[in-house]
């Protein structure tokens, strides 16, 4: 259920927007900031919750795009490096944390926001963990980033539109999903590397 699949197709829809990024001399490192920032108010639209879940979605959605961009841009430019790289990670993986947290926050489901967060964490940590130990940096799996930001923001989009089902709210929901599926892909990217080994 990767959507990682479809790199290739979502850099040829990139483009446009790379060639806007360079005409307006937008560096890297400047849409990894604004990429966050939007992730930041992300988080803040799920926790107000009702109507504003649709302006969640679409900033969880620009997020992901934006966090497209940065990387083509700094090939492009071809000022890519251990530093630009360092950068995105880091910010990517406080915007996954501050949307979750304000998911959670706005359905007061902390343990399955910290669950949630602990799994998406994970699943970062192995990818780039199997890297460090020499392989590839692993992307793939049952849910890697791109899928949870489609998945963030499809949820929010139908949110304040599906009535409770059952113990929890439809983010709720998600928030379980996210955390049982980030840990079941934090352990099968182990058990791929460690099958590699």
């Amino acid at each position: 259920m990767t959507l990682d699949r479809f790199r290739s197709l979502a850099d040829r829809l990139l483009a446009p927007f790379l060639r806007g990024a360079l005409a307006l001399g937008l560096t890297p490192d400047v849409v990894s900031v604004a990429a966050f920032l939007i992730a930041v108010g992300a988080a803040g639209a799920f926790y107000l919750g009702d109507i504003w879940y649709l302006g969640g979605a679409l900033l969880v959605l620009a997020n992901g795009w934006l966090d497209l961009l940065d990387g083509a841009l700094a090939r492009e430019l071809g000022v890519d490096s251990s530093a630009g790289d360092l950068l995105d990670h880091v910010l990517d993986r406080y915007a996954d944390v501050i949307i979750l947290a304000g998911l959670a926050a706005g359905v007061g489901r902390y343990r399955l926001g910290f669950a949630a967060v602990t799994g998406v964490l994970l699943t970062s940590y192995m990818g780039t963990q199997i890297e460090a130990i020499g392989m590839n940096r692993e992307y793939g799996g049952l849910l890697g980033r791109a899928d949870r930001l489609a998945l963030i923001g499809v949820v929010g989009a139908v949110a304040p539109f599906v009535p409770d089902a059952g113990p929890l709210t439809v983010v709720g929901w998600l928030l379980a999903f996210l955390a049982a599926v980030g840990h079941l892909t934090a352990v099968q990217r182990f058990v791929g590397a460690w099958r590699a080994l």
